[in-house]
Parts: structure tokens; sequence; C-alpha cells
């Protein structure tokens, strides 16, 4: 192969990938992907497609000590995000998603180590794109769920726009009690049981709270003997939220883009007759 043909052949390509790395830079938009991961072990809880959405620090889901929200009531008891995604559209903000399990359950039910991602689109200096909410309902179960409370608990961007980022755990100490339905583990008014239609366990009428766990010897346990996330140290997901790439990776990128550069200026003072002759 002449020297003509080998420098079309890389430098094409190379310089391709310097472009695609100016534009993946936080500019304006960076991309971000949310990765959900289940961390229970198998016969453990499983959880239901996982609500997640980018705002400013003030989208509250819920507070304990607080009734929930009639759309938090329906993710609590049926797993359905429906509702809270469209209060959270009526609030003005527009970057949401659910996040289903790759799983064969439908609707796809994370189970034991099962992971999945969603990508999206964030300009930092967009005040409404700087804080990360999540909910989704604990299965098998009548109104567990886990999220943050505290809106403003998972910031992804600093006042100045520049990306941060968040990584962390879903412990069975954060699972929260709707106060919406009796925890009865009735299998006719548990989801993930025999639950048929939404909606048809006994009311509570109670508030938020920390959920104190399933009945010892009832049938959920029974069922699902290593689904006690009272226990310590119990892990539910892992939640990853990165740019994409990672910074690290772009300035790498760029540092390596800057050595094929230098290295190539020199081959072609070396070759300078060659590469004059060669044909665009």
């Amino acid at each position: 192969m002449s020297t003509c043909s080998l420098l079309r052949k890389f430098s094409l390509p190379f310089a391709t990938l310097a472009a695609a790395v100016v534009l993946a830079t936080p500019a304006q938009a960076l991309p971000i992907k949310v990765t959900i991961t289940s961390l229970a072990p198998a016969q453990g809880v499983e959880f239901t497609p996982v609500w997640v959405g980018f705002h400013d620090g003030t989208f509250d889901t819920y507070n304990l000590g607080d009734p929930a929200s009639a759309a938090l009531e329906r993710l609590a008891e049926d797993g359905n995000t429906g509702p809270i995604s469209d209060a959270f559209s009526a609030a003005g903000y527009d970057k949401q998603a659910t996040i289903f399990s790759p799983g064969g359950l439908l609707p796809p039910i994370f189970e034991a180590g099962e992971s999945n991602y969603f990508y999206f689109d964030l300009d930092g200096n967009n005040a409404d794109n700087r804080f990360f909410s999540l909910l989704s309902m604990i299965v098998p179960s009548n109104d567990a769920f886990f999220g943050n409370g505290n809106p403003a608990g998972h910031r992804i961007f600093n006042d100045d726009g520049s990306f941060k980022g968040d990584d962390f755990i879903v412990r069975g100490a954060g699972v929260r009690d709707a106060g919406t339905e009796l925890n009865d583990e009735i299998p006719a008014n548990t989801a993930r049981f025999g639950q048929m239609m939404p909606n048809t366990g006994v009311s509570e009428g109670g508030v938020i709270g920390a959920h104190k766990g399933f009945i010892p010897g009832g049938n959920i346990l029974s069922a699902f003997p290593n689904a006690d996330f009272t226990a310590p140290g119990y892990q539910i997901a892992h939640v990853q939220i990165q740019a994409v790439p990672e910074p690290a990776t772009i300035a790498m990128l760029l540092a390596g883009l800057g050595l094929m550069g230098l290295t190539t200026r020199r081959r072609r003072n070396q070759n300078s007759d060659n590469l004059t002759a060669c044909p665009i």
C-alpha cells in the first residue's frame, strides 16, 4: 500500500473522531447515561420500571409524614408511572423517562442482577436540568416504593453548568410505605402476586413513612425468602448518572489526538515531497 493510501486510510477516521469529541464536550447539550441495576439477591425484592426525571431542584415527589399524592399512590400500589410523568410535565419539565428492565415479564420488572439504561441530552446551563429524581415500586408488595423525597438530593450539574454526575446505592433502609393500602399481603391485593386489577387493595388512609418490612412468615417472605430488605446492609439498586463519554475520557482522547497531530506533522516534514504529490 502506498504512503498516500495509508494517509487516506487513517486520516479520515481520526478527523471524524476529533469532530465527535468536540461535539461531545458540554458547550451546550451533554449526552448523559442513566443506568439502573438491580442489586437484590435471587428470590429477593424486585422493582417495577423506574421513573426518572431532571429538574431545577424543586419537584417534590413525597414527604415523610404527609399523605401520598394521587400520582404517588398509583406508582406505589400499581407501579404505574403515568400519573407522576403527567405531574412532571405539568410542572414545566420535559427531561424524563421510564426505564424498563430487559427481562421478559410484562411490564418488564427488574429482577436480580438485571440492568438497563437511558440516554438524555442535557444542558448544564439550564437550571431545569441540574437535579435528578427517581421513583419505583417494590414488588411484591401492597404499596412499598423507593425514591428520593428530597428534590435537591441528587445534584447532577454545578451552578456554573459543569457536569457533576452521581453514583449511589438504593438500600433497604430507604424503602418507603406509601400509607395508602394495608400491608395485608393477600395475593388478590398484592402486586406481582395475584392482583388482577389496579387499586384493588384495602385503603389505609395513612401517611408516608419508613417501611417496617414484610410480615414474618407471611405470603411475601414465603415466596421470596431473600426479600427481607430490613436486613443489615440490604442493597436494592445501583443508580449511575454519567456523561458519555465521561469528561476524563474526552480529555484523554483530545490529548491523544494532539500527540497524533504532532506525529503526523513530523512525518509530513520527513516526506514532504511524497505528501504534496498525493491526490485529493
